[in-house]
């Protein structure tokens, strides 16, 4: 197979929704993540074969995303642009289906990607209302008999009719075991003896990670700023909250078992808006353009499990992809598990070390291995910096490859000693995806 190389990427900064629709738009932020990236490559618009992105929820506007995307940043219009859905693993298996396009031969240089903007999730009329407009406007008013039809009509009108679906809390609850995300994530915790203080700990870890990265500057090489049309601009995830404490997540009411629960908004991910773009290339194209790389995709791999316990997607993702490259725990160097519940990741820890889950639910000899909180998600995650259901599975995959880079440079060696890492999410409606990820040497 074709060796499939990760070139380069950016995203933009993941902006927490505030209860009315964003400033950009799914495309508007995918468009600027992904010209940025354009102008710092070798190569132009015209060299990109396909386009592929992720999106759960586009705009009524933005009908596969992929191609507007593709056309606005200056794609040929021969070029092939396409749109992929797999919840919250959007982005990462827009991904995975363009490391296929390259490993096949169909493509030499592809962008992928993801983007979601949740603040402006479609807001739907009930069917009742739907029944009742279809009804109205079947009526023409030509004679006095349809007049009083229109009257009739009216006082068929009742204030329920009124009543709005939200369809980002429909999509964020699983409609085959009427469960929420949030109440999945409840099963775990009961599940793995997950404590309400053990969340809101990793919780504050997540924030405090991102912090410390932010300050550092290990973003700027992956966040390019976004501008709306009021000369706003945005630069940073603002949904860090430096000033959080233990204390203060531990005030915050559980959301999902409001009597008996622990999973809180304080130790769940934020809902945002954002996206990320990546350039991915063979061989052949990163000899022809001379790329520099960040690393080289691995392979890619996926799992279904119970939509009750959809959480434990990585924990199930994982095993088969170090067992297909004969690898073991200790030979990965660092992790990014998607931060949905800070149960949910923990419960992820919990699985790979239970010999037990093991062995009945993953048929392994003995426990898998602990992921050591020092490689994992070393600079916060969804829960610090949100998570913009699209766009996360590119976030992670990127946030990962530039790590790695950022590793390998700390060698100062001439021959630095290749890094592994995978990202991995859980995903709604019970599935897993997990990405391996090896760097090179320093270019």
């Amino acid at each position: 197979m074709e060796t499939v190389y990760i070139v380069d990427g950016r995203r933009t900064p993941q902006l927490k929704t505030t209860g009315k629709p964003g400033s950009f738009s799914a495309s508007d932020l995918a468009v600027a993540s992904a010209r940025d990236l354009l102008i710092e490559m070798p190569f132009t618009a015209h060299d990109i074969d396909e386009v592929i992105i992720g999106c759960v929820m586009p705009d009524a506007s933005e009908a596969n995303i992929a191609r507007q995307i593709a056309l606005r940043i200056g794609c040929d219009t021969n070029i092939s642009a396409w749109t992929v859905q797999r919840n919250c693993a959007s982005g990462m298996q827009a991904i995975d289906s363009g490391m296929n396009s390259i490993q096949t031969g169909k493509s030499e240089i592809v962008l992928v990607g993801g983007t979601e903007v949740m603040s402006r999730a479609p807001i739907l009329w009930n069917n009742s209302m739907i029944n009742w407009l279809s009804q109205w406007f079947r009526i023409r008013a030509y004679s006095l008999l349809d007049n009083v039809k229109y009257v009739r009509q009216l006082f068929n009108l009742r204030p329920s009719f009124f009543k709005p679906v939200f369809s980002l809390l429909k999509g964020l609850k699983d409609p085959l075991i009427d469960l929420s995300m949030g109440q999945t994530a409840e099963n775990l915790a009961y599940h793995f003896d997950i404590s309400r203080s053990d969340m809101d700990r990793y919780a504050l870890q997540s924030h405090q990670r991102l912090s410390h990265a932010v300050r550092q500057g290990k973003m700027e090489d992956e966040i390019t700023p976004v501008y709306n049309t009021n000369n706003h601009y945005f630069t940073q995830d603002n949904g860090l909250r430096e000033d959080s404490t233990v204390e203060k997540l531990s005030k915050l009411k559980p959301v999902f078992d409001r009597k008996n629960g622990s999973v809180t908004a304080g130790n769940s991910a934020q809902i945002s808006d954002g996206a990320a773009s990546i350039f991915l290339a063979s061989a052949k194209a990163v000899k022809k353009h001379d790329l520099k790389v960040l690393g080289k995709i691995i392979d890619c791999h996926w799992v279904g499990l119970t939509p009750e316990e959809m959480g434990l997607g990585p924990a199930y993702a994982i095993p088969p992809l170090l067992n297909k490259h004969q690898l073991t725990m200790n030979d990965i160097d660092f992790w990014e598990i998607n931060e949905a519940f800070a149960a949910q990741v923990i419960a992820c820890q919990k699985a790979l070390n239970d010999k037990s889950f093991c062995q009945n639910e993953l048929k392994l000899k003995d426990k898998l291995g602990l992921i050591l909180d020092e490689k994992l998600n070393i600079d916060g995650g969804g829960i610090s910096l949100g998570h913009p259901v699209g766009a996360s599975g590119s976030r992670i995959a990127l946030h990962l490859a530039h790590t790695l880079k950022q590793q390998i440079r700390k060698q100062k060696t001439l021959k630095p000693k290749p890094l592994r890492g995978i990202a991995a999410l859980c995903i709604g409606g019970g599935q897993g995806g997990a990405i391996l990820i090896e760097s090179i040497g320093d270019q």
